[in-house]
């Protein structure tokens, strides 16, 4: 009865259209990356090269597609206080903005932003585990921002 169900679900599921996302499909072969800073430039790179069908140039020349970095930033705003006045939570913000273009002046995708927040609860008592905390929410965030661009360059038709 068991192995019934197990293959009836399995059916079901392959049934519905479910399949796994895959590498990205871009529309260009080549592609430079300029700026992105000290972590987020090899982070998409890696990225790019691990998970599409991109081959990452070293030279804007040899691209097709020129990924511009316009820039990125972390913002830190106080969210809540407690009842004795002293900060509860804060929220974390990353944003970026990029846009992309073929080198000779065609705009291929405008300038685009992304916005990116997260909740820190925060303890007087745990200073250091909380800075921790915050920068594995910055490095998260920002992961996710590399996840995005890279599907918002798979929006692109050409």
């Amino acid at each position: 009865m068991k192995k019934l169900l197990l293959v009836i679900l399995v059916l079901a599921l392959g049934a519905c259209g479910f399949h796994l996302r895959g590498p990205a499909q871009l529309p260009f072969g080549k592609l430079y990356v300029q700026g992105g800073g000290n972590q987020l430039g090899p982070d998409l790179q890696r990225y790019l090269r691990s998970g599409s069908n991109v081959t990452v140039v070293q030279t804007p020349g040899e691209a097709q597609a020129i990924l511009d970095i316009l820039g990125e930033g972390r913002e830190k705003r106080i969210l809540s206080l407690t009842g004795g006045g002293r900060v509860g939570e804060f929220e974390l913000y990353y944003r970026l903005s990029f846009r992309l273009h073929d080198g000779k002046g065609t705009e291929l995708m405008p300038v685009q932003q992304l916005e990116l927040k997260r909740t820190l609860s925060f303890s007087d008592v745990q200073v250091l585990a909380k800075e921790q905390e915050e920068a594995m929410l910055y490095r998260d965030m920002q992961s996710d921002a590399v996840q995005q661009v890279i599907r918002r360059l798979g929006t692109l038709k050409r």
